[in-house]
């Protein structure tokens, strides 16, 4: 039986996409958080998106981490990611100093150059520019939290270098990969990613494989690995149920993963969890399916997310309560008893 021995941590991750109001996303992504951290979980992730309600619901993670760090006491919170082009530099450092300082250093800041080209121009900003824009912001954060001078000669107030060994970057591309080893900064790598037209039936794993491998070829020596995989994970009691809200949730958004540059494989359900890399069903369907992930052998840190699915919320919070009491134990993953309420 497959496990994997370099998994450390496991975490959950949102986008805030449940079908409700504003405010009611807020307040469901928070329980779902705190059902986490019940469940023994190390980590929960949200994520930045600005003006488009499908693909994210929420543009300012400081707050709303803020407002969760409130509300529980040991789970770590970090952001996948902030969209660092669209930020100013000592803005995001600021936040981050002051969230980890009310969180009691619990806040792990996860960076990308992310973004919908929209977004860009209401910004004001270049969205061919954003890996350029990003190098310079993630250079301005980092040595204004390390208490470094700023432009001017100000710095940061409160300074906060402990999290510069907390700094995770996303990328897509084998180049982020060293980018990221080169500063010895954690790896976010996506739960999916567009295939080219030339291998449409590639696995996630063969992509992501090179992107580990430039990572850990560029890491300075002796520091430690920080990998993190997210992975699209829904699991239910009962398999036809499972199936059931997977084939409505990945119906909805099938269009808008092909308009992204997903290749779809076919049109029926076993063809759209293929082709957007879905890991759905009963404990044992879903540890099965992970196995055959050779990418999770090499992670430190597995975050798991109901999406694209978005099942109602009741299924969430069961999804998280099986994937800590069944799936990932089976895959390597110790919980501390003492981490569970």
């Amino acid at each position: 039986m497959k496990r994997f021995a370099n998994l450390k941590r496991l975490g959950f991750f949102t986008r805030l996409l449940d079908d409700a109001t504003p405010a009611e996303r807020y307040r469901l992504a928070a329980e779902q958080i705190r059902h986490a951290e019940k469940a023994g979980l190390d980590s929960a992730w949200i994520a930045q998106h600005h003006f488009h309600e499908g693909e994210g619901g929420l543009p300012a993670p400081f707050a709303f981490l803020g407002f969760v760090a409130a509300q529980t006491s040991r789970i770590r919170l970090g952001t996948g990611i902030v969209t660092l082009p669209l930020e100013h530099p000592v803005r995001v450092a600021e936040d981050a100093a002051v969230l980890d300082l009310l969180s009691n250093g619990r806040f792990e800041l996860g960076v990308g150059t992310g973004g919908n080209p929209s977004a860009f121009a209401a910004f004001g900003l270049d969205s061919a520019l954003r890996a350029e824009i990003f190098a310079k912001n993630l250079d301005v954060v980092r040595n204004a939290l390390a208490g470094g001078p700023l432009v001017g000669g100000d710095t940061l107030y409160p300074p906060r270098p402990q999290l510069c060994d907390r700094i995770w970057q996303a990328t897509f591309s084998v180049s982020g990969g060293t980018r990221a080893g080169e500063a010895g900064d954690g790896l976010l790598l996506s739960r999916t990613q567009p295939r080219s037209r030339e291998a449409p039936r590639a696995s996630l794993a063969e992509i992501q494989h090179p992107i580990i491998h430039a990572y850990l070829k560029a890491l300075p020596p002796g520091r430690e690995p920080r990998i993190m995989a997210s992975r699209n994970v829904f699991v239910a009691d009962d398999r036809a149920e499972a199936l059931r809200l997977a084939d409505i949730g990945l119906r909805r958004v099938r269009d808008h993963l092909v308009a992204t540059g997903h290749i779809l494989l076919g049109d029926t359900l076993p063809d759209m969890i293929r082709s957007f890399d879905i890991h759905v069903g009963t404990p044992d369907d879903v540890i099965a399916s992970l196995r055959g992930d050779s990418t999770l052998e090499r992670v430190t840190d597995l975050v798991f997310q109901a999406h694209s699915i978005d099942p109602p919320h009741r299924f969430i919070l069961r999804s998280i309560e099986l994937v800590a009491e069944k799936v990932a134990p089976a895959l390597g993953w110790v919980a501390d008893a003492a981490r569970v309420d």
